[in-house]
Order: structure tokens, then sequence, then C-alpha cells
């Protein structure tokens, strides 16, 4: 994905581990240092926008309705609890899948992969 953003590789990563869990009703719990993915769900911005029909409160369209929906559909399946880290502290997992991303991303701008 060259010509993306970084909240649509966020909400991206969401769906694409929860897509992996092949059984339904897992206990999940996502860390996050995406305040966009953690607050859309903790804050109930997700349900407003599927009750508005994917707009906001200002009646503009919810950007990234794409994902936003594919995510609430695997929501339906599992128990998923969203909680939010702060990004670059130290945090081991977070630094890793960030090291991870980095990593992968400059192989990719130097032609490698």
């Amino acid at each position: 994905f060259s010509l993306t953003t970084n909240n649509r590789m966020e909400l991206l990563a969401v769906i694409k581990g929860l897509e992996a869990i092949r059984w339904e009703n897992a206990e999940v719990h996502v860390y996050s240092d995406s305040s966009y993915v953690v607050n859309a769900i903790n804050k109930g911005w997700l349900v407003s926008w599927k009750q508005k029909g994917w707009r906001k409160a200002d009646k503009s369209k919810v950007l990234n309705d794409d994902l936003w929906k594919e995510l609430s559909a695997l929501l339906d399946y599992h128990k998923v609890e969203f909680v939010w880290v702060h990004g670059h502290t130290g945090h081991k997992y977070n630094e890793r899948c960030d090291e991870l991303a980095t990593t992968f991303a400059d192989k990719i701008s130097a032609g490698n992969i």
C-alpha cells in the first residue's frame, strides 16, 4: 500500500489480526498507540457512525468507512477490548511492532522488496 495513511494502516492491522482468529467469541485485547482506532471504539464513535449511516455528527462522511465497516463486522464475532498505549515510550510490544513496520518500510523504499 504505497499510497495510504497511517490511520488506514493502523485500522488494517487490527482487521488482519482479528481475521487471523479462526473461531468465534475469542477474547482479544488490542493494544495500540493509535488514538484514532482506540478512541473510535472506546468513546463510541464507531457505533455512532454506523447508526448515522457512516456519517459524523456534522453530516460529513466518515473517513476510511470501508475499513471501519470491515472492523465493525469483525467486532460482532469476538469480545474485543481496545487499550491505548503511549507510543515510543518503551512498551515492549509497541516498540517491536514499530521496529518491524519501519524495517519493512525502509526495505520497500530501498527497492529491496
